[in-house]
């Protein structure tokens, strides 16, 4: 991006800022009067604003009008938590001004407001940014969000119709398991999601930038030297690369799990209880949701009929006889083995096949292929 463009765009950003600071000051005038905060009455306020401050109206209407709109949006949802809440907590969950340093710059164009012509996104208000795409857009978008994150680097996000890509039938089914030894077990081996260890990897470079950033931290009151801010950056960018790094883990794998099964039983589980827990660093570095979103967003866009399985007694249960032990099978114990019908497997390995059972299906073979031809019954 051209230092004119970022100088444009910044400027076009305390702009918005400063619209969204003058709804913020006329809503808590008016208290939980929301007329008064109307979208009209604001639109009017941004109207005579613009007629006698010359750099507003040198700035887009159609970004300004979208922050009192994302006002409007914002300003609600806090009412209604509020009603909910006690009486002593009627200002909590409302939107606040926003400071120049803390701030992230954000701009929302509508249609109107933008155009895409050899490849440069025009904004409205003359401001030209070349554009590197990093996938072609598969419909025409109806709006756009140009935004900076805390690296300083510029992203332009389009929101475009979802169209389905709908993949050829393999007549398989797979039951997926999340744990902290392996990330995914399935019930085939060749899909199953071994632990990256991406945040491992990275640890030494994070506690040297911690120490860095540890030695230059400034006092109380006191501006951050060039140093510190430059240690905070190194760290954000080891940060935001070990994100990514997980981020692209899951999505291939999950591409490979959909593009091969017709049908995949997921553990609906919820890794946030892990964080109280001794495994919490692996647990976070396994990034469960993560790969359990990716899954669920692949299986929607190529049509594959994913299927959420409570977790509750999965280690316990025997997907053979469907029998449950009982007594919770302690973490050291890693195979387990029926006590009713004797079938002896792998702790996980036993549980994605309970993720089949509990999912309606009931597959052929260990590794969950079914009859060719022949749609498995849903579950009730």
């Amino acid at each position: 991006m051209s230092s004119r463009a970022r100088a444009a765009l910044e400027a076009e950003w305390d702009r918005c800022r400063w619209v969204w600071n003058e709804c913020v000051a006329r809503s808590r005038k008016t208290q939980q009067d929301s007329e008064a905060c109307g979208a009209a009455l604001l639109d009017k306020m941004l109207t005579k604003a613009r007629a006698v401050t010359a750099w507003l109206s040198d700035g887009s209407s159609v970004s300004q009008q979208q922050v009192i709109r994302d006002f409007g949006k914002a300003r609600a949802k806090a009412l209604k938590d509020i009603r909910e809440r006690l009486p002593q907590c009627r200002r909590a969950g409302m939107p606040t001004h926003r400071k120049k340093r803390d701030a992230l710059p954000t701009l929302n164009y509508t249609r109107r407001g933008f155009r895409l012509r050899s490849s440069r996104l025009h904004l409205a208000g003359g401001i030209v940014l070349s554009v590197v795409w990093s996938r072609d857009l598969p419909a025409a978008p109806s709006s756009v969000r140009v935004y900076r994150d805390s690296l300083g680097h510029w992203y332009a996000s389009f929101v475009v119709p979802v169209q389905l890509e709908p993949l050829a039938g393999t007549g398989a089914v797979i039951g997926v398991d999340w744990g902290v030894r392996q990330t995914a077990t399935t019930t085939s081996d060749a899909h199953d999601l071994p632990h990256p260890e991406h945040g491992r990897k990275a640890r030494a470079k994070l506690s040297r930038y911690d120490r860095m950033m540890a030695r230059r931290k400034p006092d109380k009151g006191q501006a951050a030297s060039k140093g510190y801010r430059e240690a905070k950056k190194l760290r954000a960018k080891t940060y935001q690369k070990v994100a990514r790094q997980r981020q692209d883990t899951a999505r291939k794998w999950a591409k490979r799990v959909v593009a091969d099964h017709d049908t995949i039983a997921v553990e609906d589980f919820r890794p946030k209880f892990l964080s109280q827990t001794s495994m919490a660093r692996k647990a976070a570095d396994a990034a469960i949701g993560s790969a359990k979103q990716a899954l669920l967003e692949m299986g929607r866009k190529h049509g594959r009929d994913v299927r959420l399985v409570h977790p509750a007694h999965t280690t316990m249960d025997c997907a053979s006889c469907d029998a449950r032990t009982k007594h919770a099978l302690p973490l050291s114990e890693r195979t387990y083995t029926c006590t009713a019908c004797g079938a002896e497997s792998p702790r996980d390995k036993n549980s994605a096949r309970v993720m089949l059972v509990r999912a309606g299906l009931n597959p052929a073979g260990a590794e969950g292929i079914g009859p060719p031809g022949v749609l498995l019954q849903e579950a009730a």
